[in-house]
């Protein structure tokens, strides 16, 4: 049985081969995405180890108000300080500072990260400090600077240099040293300037009194946990001691729990869609083989081959196939992270990555789905091969009928119903649960209707051929017409390809009307000041005073973001003067005004959800540690510019020492002038870091800016998924040349030249693409108006991309038949003519 096997894939292995591709490519993009989740889970756990030197233990306040790994805790008072250094076990310990710290480039405008903008003290303690000296010294007076590697060469800054930093007072500082992150330019992109201890207190603490915590080394023999419970006793309230172990486990965890779980859950996802795609091609390939080999079927029945061993024939070749593709596969999937690494690092999604990180978890996970993936889907051709009479063996047998079952057109015809039935609900009462149950019921429903529609489909695409290509242009059209299942069996995976596609470009489109709609709607000024999304960044509160004395400005309010627990919640909140951001903003309150310069304004979901009104009272938790209840003032409903919660600035600022804005929303006079106005605001926020003066059209264009780089490598990573699809119809083509040889050889005899016979296979591959392309058009806009009114979006779909994938599908069809065109063409007459 084993070497019949053998036999039978070296007979086949041309036809085989189309299958080995699809699963390799598949594996490998799995194995891939796997491998870059490790990867950058690796890198992330490298940086955190090595975030806090050699220390052994850290004091800091006891208070957590963000879920965030890079979330900001209160300072704690300078006193604990001395009595730390009085344990028995202490060998060192320095005071720590850090907050907000934004390095001015050379030419005055702030050094962009994607990461943390920070700026502290620099360590003397060379085994408690993380970074080291590159270049230069450390600093002595308080207006000098260390700054990373990484940032210095962003900024063009060197030793010596002159510049400023702004915390968020503009700084002058000179440049005494370049620092390093043990190898690395930097910690991921955060950007760390490090001042002298009595620099720290000035510019950053902004008091001698104030530290952010203390790094603790141990003497020898004292271990981590012991010098962490003497330490304990000794701490004032509000404060405590974790071990370093201890702190790098909670950053991971946060990590784990938030941004990696994520980008692991996106990745693996469109991982997924490859292999789905591959399963098609997969089950389209056996299917054909085991139609093409009924005969020897019946012929292994008449011998007395049973049922189960027919089966077992095929499902070993299945595995064999599988287990040759999937190794592969992982070899390929190394070298495709290795490609998704340099992408990333490219476009600046996540951190630097160095290597790659291999879990034993990723590889139990690739090995026996693509073992899976192949048997389940050569299961059905195997279990229709079983069932092939033994006196099949004596006469000739059609590979595959004409026409569906009733079973499939009424069964389909019901499951589409009820799929489609089931968006439409989700998306009309905003239940995206329900919507997403739909879109998935909707793909099942395709795969079972594709062999009904595959007919008359491949009649009207490919009408236009016959009457402008004659013979070819109809052989072309019937060719496809009348193998329905095989038809709708290569377009199906470019269906699911190219319906994804469309998908997430209708999705995204809608999201930015939605966005354009929310911002018009809500802000009808015409200039936004915007310092970008990054959480510490911002400009200092002065800028808004100052803009409000332009003469072309009637009334600007600013509004940064922060960290605070609400009722008990860790929340991003927004910090604005509630009355100044109601006159400039229409955030359709529905309940109360926002004209209290102390109230607390919450968005109206959640004070449906917690049963909050004006009036109510609510318990708040700073970063310092203080609590108090906040009277809420408002409720809103547009959430697009300040989130769940406006907090008030007057009640913000008492319990922070850096109070920043983000964003200055400015409405000008009438008649005044947006350029001249524009141009005002650019020169007066140059001090101010040189935050962006955009138009509102920019600053809603900026709001999707950020996710460009990861949308065009979903992109790259989706277009694989087709490539995979269209390989699936290049090796149904080339099955089906097989097939009809003697066809084909009867064709030429009767004077069909070898151009009309590669025109024929070409149309047929670009009818059977248009099928798939037009189909997952026409999925993906549906399911993407589905999926995006259930989260409230309008529907927007970019019409010059979806022309363009219906383009690209149409070519890619034709590049698809080259190389079984011209096989067909190459047939000799006489041999095709007497071939079986």
């Amino acid at each position: 049985m084993i070497t019949l096997v053998f036999k039978e894939l070296w007979g086949r292995k041309r036809r085989m081969a189309g299958s080995l591709v699809a699963v390799f490519l598949g594996v490998s993009f799995l194995t891939g995405t796997l491998v870059l989740g490790d990867t950058l889970a690796g890198s992330i756990d490298g940086y955190y180890s090595q975030s806090f030197g050699k220390t052994d233990v850290s004091v800091r306040n006891s208070t957590s108000v963000s879920d965030e790994p890079w979330g900001s805790r209160g300072q704690i008072d300078a006193s604990a300080l001395d009595k730390v250094r009085q344990v028995d076990g202490v060998a060192n310990a320095e005071p720590v500072i850090q907050g907000s710290g934004q390095l001015l480039a050379k030419d005055g405008a702030i050094v962009e990260s994607r990461g943390p903008r920070t700026a502290g003290n620099w360590l003397t303690d060379p085994k408690l400090n993380p970074y080291r000296l590159a270049q230069g010294r450390a600093p002595r007076a308080p207006d000098e600077v260390v700054i990373n590697k990484m940032f210095a060469d962003e900024g063009k800054l060197k030793v010596g240099d002159r510049t400023a930093v702004l915390t968020p007072e503009k700084v002058p500082v000179t440049v005494v040293g370049i620092s390093m992150f043990g190898d690395e330019e930097a910690f991921g992109e955060t950007s760390f300037t490090a001042f002298s201890l009595d620099g720290a207190r000035r510019h950053v603490a902004k008091s001698p009194d104030r530290i952010s915590g203390v790094y603790v080394r141990a003497d020898d023999g004292v271990g981590q946990n012991e010098l962490a419970s003497r330490i304990k006793p000794v701490l004032p309230a509000g404060t405590e001691a974790i071990t370093n172990k201890a702190q790098v486990e909670e950053g991971m965890s946060q990590v784990e729990s938030g941004f990696l779980q994520i980008f692991r859950t996106v990745l693996a996802a469109f991982g997924g869609v490859a292999l789905l795609v591959a399963a098609f091609s997969i089950h389209n390939t056996f299917a054909i083989t085991m139609a093409q080999r009924t005969r020897e079927s019946a012929l292994l029945r008449a011998l007395g081959a049973g049922r189960r061993q027919v089966m077992t024939i095929v499902g070993f070749e299945a595995l064999v196939i599988g287990a040759a593709a999937t190794a592969a596969g992982l070899a390929g999937g190394m070298g495709f992270a290795a490609l998704l690494r340099w992408l990333f690092t490219q476009f600046r999604i996540g951190i630097a990555m160095e290597g790659l990180t291999v879990s034993a978890t990723s590889l139990l996970i690739a090995v026996p789905v693509g073992l899976l993936v192949t048997l389940v889907a050569a299961l059905g051709p195997a279990v229709k091969a079983s069932r092939v009479a033994p006196l099949a063996a004596l006469r000739e047998v059609a590979a595959e009928s004409a026409r569906p079952t009733d079973t499939r057109v009424i069964v389909g015809g019901v499951l589409a119903a009820v799929a489609a039935g089931t968006v439409v609900f989700g998306a009309l009462t905003g239940q995206m649960a329900m919507a997403g149950a739909g879109a998935i019921l909707c793909v099942v429903a395709m795969v079972a209707l594709g062999p009904v529609a595959a007919r008359p489909v491949a009649a009207l695409i490919g009408g236009p051929a016959a009457r402008t290509r004659g013979v070819s242009g109809t052989l072309a059209r019937d060719n496809a017409a009348r193998s329905p299942k095989r038809t709708a069996g290569a377009a199906t995976a470019l269906m699911i390809g190219v319906g994804v596609v469309t998908l997430m470009t209708v999705f995204i489109g809608s999201l930015g009307k939605s966005l354009e709609n929310n911002v018009a709607g809500s802000f009808k000024g015409p200039l936004v000041v915007n310092s970008g999304g990054n959480e510490t960044g911002g400009f200092g509160t002065g800028l808004v005073q100052d803009a409000a004395k332009l003469p072309q400005v009637e009334r600007v309010a600013g509004a940064g973001t922060g960290s605070m627990r609400v009722d008990g919640d860790a929340s991003t909140v927004s910090v604005a003067d509630p009355a100044a951001l109601g006159r400039v903003l229409d955030l359709d309150v529905t309940k109360g005004a926002m004209s209290d310069a102390g109230a607390l304004a919450v968005s109206k979901s959640v004070a449906d959800d917690k049963g909050w009104k004006p009036g109510t009272q609510v318990p708040v938790t700073f970063a310092d540690g203080a609590s108090q209840r906040l009277t809420v003032g408002a409720v809103y409903e547009n959430t697009d510019m300040t989130g769940d919660y406006v907090v008030p600035r007057t009640v913000w600022n008492a319990h922070t020492r850096q109070p920043l804005d983000t964003r200055a929303f400015v409405v000008l006079k009438p008649g005044a002038s947006v350029a001249e106005a524009q141009r005002a605001l650019t020169a007066l926020a140059k001090p101010y870091g040189a935050p962006e003066v955009q138009t509102r059209d920019d600053f809603v264009a900026a709001q999707t800016e950020e996710q460009q780089g990861f949308i065009t490598v979903v992109y790259g990573m989706l277009i694989l998924a087709i490539v995979i699809a269209l390989l699936g119809i290049a090796n149904t083509l080339s099955l089906a040349v097989h097939e009809r040889t003697r066809e084909l050889g009867l064709l030429r005899a009767v004077g069909a030249s070898r151009p009309q016979i590669r025109s024929m296979v070409r149309w047929e591959s670009v009818i059977v693409a248009l099928f798939g392309t037009g189909g997952g058009i026409g999925l993906g806009a549906f399911l993407g108006w589905g999926l995006g009114s259930a989260l409230g979006n309008p529907f927007a779909p970019p019409v010059l991309t979806l022309v363009i994938v219906a383009l690209v599908g149409a070519v890619a069809g034709a590049l698809a038949a080259i190389r079984p065109a011209r096989r067909a063409a190459r047939l000799a007459i006489l041999s095709a003519i007497s071939a079986p």
